[in-house]
């Protein structure tokens, strides 16, 4: 059964026009979501995005069920739905997407990938200018950045020399990184650097990603993806110091794009990878053909960095759109509402806090509460809250409460 999410006030907070937009495509080219393309074969739906709420797993305004769902990390190791967080990337497949109850696009999810993008030791942190540094590469922090819950302050929680686990999409146009999540690590057997190909020198067996110089003279020529070539996304495990000159070894080397099926129905939320014209480019190392696509709110801002939404479905290889919407850049995700439900773990009357499904709740300040009052939470209550991220990121600083019956 779909985790519901009841709306007294007739909204849907998380839905944005695009989610609905990819429900109606859905329904439209499955048939009401029966089958696909008239072969009999169950629709599928894909979602490449950014956590934003739990109950059902959040990603893109479609509330997956994750209760059934393979949960794998980026090295593809089993891990359990309990791992997920706010702010994790991730790819999600499952079901034709419907409608529930509560007017949210639904699905039932099969699979759940999260990867981050970068793991690696802090080099430097500049809290004014909001950034770190990170084997080499600048990570932008916003007012949508979450952080851990350990690192109380955010940001300024993180001291040179701490190794962080950083999800996070890559603005090519800067080639900064802009952080979903952050994560303080304590002990690793590697490092990890997702990006872009540059300056492939294939005899040498080197590349850079950014400002890193990247050595796989180590590896088998079996190990190489085929695929690599400049301008390509991999996914690249390193040694835990540099070698000679500064350039890092690499242990092992996989393809960074999303992995989508053709004939698959995909919606994906990222930043554009590669540009050409409004009619061909890439988002996170998908190509995409918007050559028939619709632009709801116009392709005159679409550029190499800029963030959008994309649904369509694949083929060949290549998304072809129904629909590009292009994303304002209010601070990188900044203004996000997050939506968690589920039974109180935890409470902390004296800090006004309680925890659901790994998200600390703050019910500090004016909270619309529905459903009763503080006075009625405890441990095993079940209750949805809506709001922001605390100043730190660290917390969902609650604007409502419903407390179920």
């Amino acid at each position: 059964m779909m985790s519901l999410h009841p709306r007294a006030d007739g909204r849907l907070r998380l839905v944005s026009r695009a989610a609905l937009g990819f429900v109606a495509g859905l329904l439209v080219s499955c048939g009401g979501g029966v089958d696909s393309g008239g072969t009999g074969a169950p629709a599928l739906a894909f979602a490449s995005g950014t956590i934003t709420g739990f109950g059902s797993v959040i990603v893109n305004g479609v509330h997956f069920d994750d209760r059934s769902a393979a949960v794998r990390d980026g090295d593809g190791n089993p891990r359990s739905r309990d791992d997920l967080r706010l702010g994790m990337t991730t790819d999600v497949r499952g079901s034709a997407v419907g409608v529930d109850a509560a007017g949210n696009p639904a699905s039932v999810a099969s699979s759940i990938d999260f990867a981050s993008e970068i793991v690696g030791p802090v080099s430097a942190s500049n809290t004014t200018a909001r950034n770190l540094v990170v084997l080499g590469q600048t990570i932008d922090i916003t007012t949508g950045t979450v952080f851990d819950s350990s690192l109380a302050g955010g940001q300024a929680a993180l001291a040179v020399g701490n190794v962080v686990e950083i999800y996070a999409r890559l603005d090519a146009a800067s080639g900064h990184y802009v952080a979903t999540r952050i994560e303080r690590r304590s002990a690793v057997a590697q490092y990890v650097l997702r990006g872009i190909v540059s300056s492939l020198n294939t005899p040498a067996r080197t590349f850079s990603i950014g400002a890193t110089r990247i050595a796989y003279a180590s590896l088998a020529a079996a190990a190489v993806p085929a695929t690599l070539a400049d301008g390509r996304f991999v996914r690249v495990s390193l040694a835990l110091a540099p070698g000679t000159g500064g350039i890092w070894n690499a242990t092992r080397i996989v393809d960074g794009a999303a992995a989508i099926v053709d004939g698959e129905q995909a919606h994906i939320e990222g930043r554009v990878s590669a540009f050409t014209s409004a009619a061909q480019f890439s988002v996170n190392g998908t190509p995409v053909d918007a050559r028939n696509a619709q632009f709801p709110n116009g392709s005159a801002g679409l550029a190499l960095g800029r963030r959008v939404e994309v649904e369509g479905s694949l083929a060949a290889g290549v998304l072809v759109a129904r629909s590009v919407k292009v994303e304002s850049e209010g601070g990188g995700g900044g203004g996000e509402e997050y939506d968690v439900s589920g039974n109180i773990a935890s409470l902390d009357t004296a800090a006004k806090t309680f925890v659901v499904r790994n998200v600390v709740v703050s019910y500090a300040g004016t909270v619309d509460f529905r459903g009763g009052t503080a006075a009625d939470l405890a441990v095993g209550r079940e209750v949805e809250a809506r709001g922001m991220l605390s100043a730190d990121g660290t917390r969902l600083q609650a604007t409502r409460i419903d407390i179920k019956r």
